[in-house]
């Protein structure tokens, strides 16, 4: 899948045989957006478009834009692993947030699943 980048928003592109051309769509936001080109450049225009219109349409309208990864998220665990967990963190002397943060970083790093 190639993903394209802009302004802090990331989009997905495929090929369309329908449409002849480049479709794509911003990735990880609430809002729908989709934009077109017929190659390369014109997809890349087309997405930089659909960014820029619709923080506009936002600014318009008074509201914030969706933002892709906002940078916090909730977790269902069990309350004894909670109580583990912050027992863990407080031997350490760190927070609980730094040591969740630390454990994420670390699976992400050595690529396991």
């Amino acid at each position: 899948m190639d993903i394209l980048k802009y302004r802090g928003y990331e989009a997905k592109i495929r090929y369309s045989a329908e449409d002849e051309g480049l479709v794509g769509e911003i990735l990880y936001i609430n809002d729908v957006i989709h934009f077109f080109g017929k190659n390369h450049q014109e997809v890349l225009l087309a997405f930089h478009e659909a960014v820029d219109s619709y923080l506009a349409l936002c600014e318009e309208r008074g509201e914030s834009p969706n933002r892709p990864f906002k940078g916090s998220f909730n977790i269902r665990i069990s309350p004894e692993l909670h109580k583990e967990l912050i027992r863990k963190a407080d031997h350490l002397n760190i927070s609980l947030n730094q040591m969740i943060a630390s454990a994420l970083e670390q699976f992400i790093s050595h690529g396991k699943h």
